[in-house]
């Protein structure tokens, strides 16, 4: 069977930019400030709102995000973050941009998220941070990790680029904490395209990764500029906060209709006996401790048994019309960080993750129909390709 007219290709993710958020952006074009300006100190000031009043500063990109994170945490040369390898690569290559080493630890299979026992071995006397990454969006234990990190005097910085309203006993990720990153780019829960925001400490701290956001510039009277250190060009522009404030408006909704969704996947899972196959669902943590926004539905296949593996399932089920993705393969194989001395063999649970995943199409779009037709196809397809 082929994707048809009746059927059509059903994407992994599809953002929705409203008429509501379109006009926003009509308006700042016709305004003649396109660049940071009105728009993007308004979005700042709604984040810093939802975030319970914590300084707040926008970027270009979540990775910028990352990047000013660590500078604002001083850490550099000789210093180790420990990190995850299931992540997007920018979590470990903004630690290689400020002149650090990502020291990679195992994951929990169960969460997918960095194990914290593997974290606290890890620890040596050049450890400068921990930087944990919510992989969609479901927070690690933070109670632990922030009693980790206190007992060996440590930063935190979060790489909650997917959790945009996931909550740790019921305090949204970003209200609490060290140094949080988030991101808006496309794929995200929302979005303003591209763009990121960091939650920080201190107005100390905010005021610097503003200048170093745009870089270094210090500004004083009518024509006095300066530069004490180095930054780079990351600001956000208008254009971008307009959709943004259009997309934070609707958070709340997203967050409920993206956990109906869970629900039905959940539900059409069972139905379509994909546990009964080895097809390892998310963990459905939800309540007391973690809440996740499900910002994406994904599954570990039994790899090994399919002919083709991961590859064969993904080509297998795009000819179906249904789209998927991966997020992520372990970074720590990749070959630049193969250069560092990492192998394969080091991390097992994190190496079969990386070969197994798949991210199965989750947006607030999608009907109950939608998830059916990805479950039984998935079904279909692996019962298929098994060996």
């Amino acid at each position: 069977m082929t994707a048809s007219a009746a059927q059509a290709f059903l994407p992994f993710v599809k953002p929705n930019i409203d008429a509501a958020a379109i006009a926003e952006v009509g308006k700042v074009l016709a305004s003649g400030w396109i660049t940071s300006g009105p728009k993007m100190h308004a979005f700042e000031a709604a984040l810093s709102e939802l975030f319970g009043g914590r300084p707040v500063r926008t970027f270009a990109n979540g990775s910028a995000t990352m990047e000013i994170a660590l500078r604002v945490a001083n850490i550099g040369p000789g210093d180790e973050v420990i990190t995850t390898p299931i992540t997007w690569v920018a979590t470990a290559n903004v630690v290689i941009t400020v002149g650090a080493k990502p020291v990679f630890v195992d994951i929990d299979p169960r969460t997918r998220n960095i194990d914290l026992d593997a974290v606290e071995a890890a620890i040596t006397p050049r450890t400068r941070a921990i930087m944990p990454v919510y992989l969609s969006g479901l927070p690690v234990d933070m109670d632990r990790l922030y009693a980790i990190a206190k007992k060996h005097n440590l930063r935190v910085i979060e790489d909650a680029a997917q959790a945009i309203d996931s909550r740790w006993r019921g305090q949204r990720i970003g209200a609490f904490g060290d140094l949080v990153s988030f991101s808006f780019q496309a794929n995200k829960n929302i979005t303003s395209v591209e763009g990121g925001c960091l939650v920080m400490n201190s107005p100390e701290e905010a005021e610097r990764a503003e200048r170093l956001r745009l870089q270094g510039v210090i500004r004083t009277g009518m024509d006095g500029m300066d530069v004490e250190e180095p930054g780079g060009k990351f600001n956000l522009t208008d254009v971008n906060a307009a959709i943004g404030l259009s997309q934070l408006a609707q958070l709340d909704a997203i967050t409920a209709r993206r956990a109906e969704l869970a629900e039905a996947y959940y539900r059409c899972a069972a139905d379509s006996g994909l546990a009964d196959l080895g097809i390892e669902l998310p963990l459905p943590r939800d309540g007391e401790l973690a809440t996740t926004n499900w910002h994406m539905f994904q599954v570990v296949l039994p790899a090994e048994r399919i002919e083709g593996g991961r590859t064969a399932v993904m080509e297998a089920m795009r000819e179906q019309g249904v789209g998927t993705g991966v997020h992520y393969p372990a970074v720590h194989l990749f070959s630049y960080y193969r250069s560092l001395g990492w192998r394969e063999g080091m991390l097992p649970h994190a190496e079969r993750i990386g070969r197994s995943i798949v991210t199965l199409p989750m947006f607030p779009a999608m009907q109950a129909a939608d998830v059916e037709r990805v479950c039984a196809t998935l079904s279909e397809t692996c019962k298929r390709l098994f060996k």
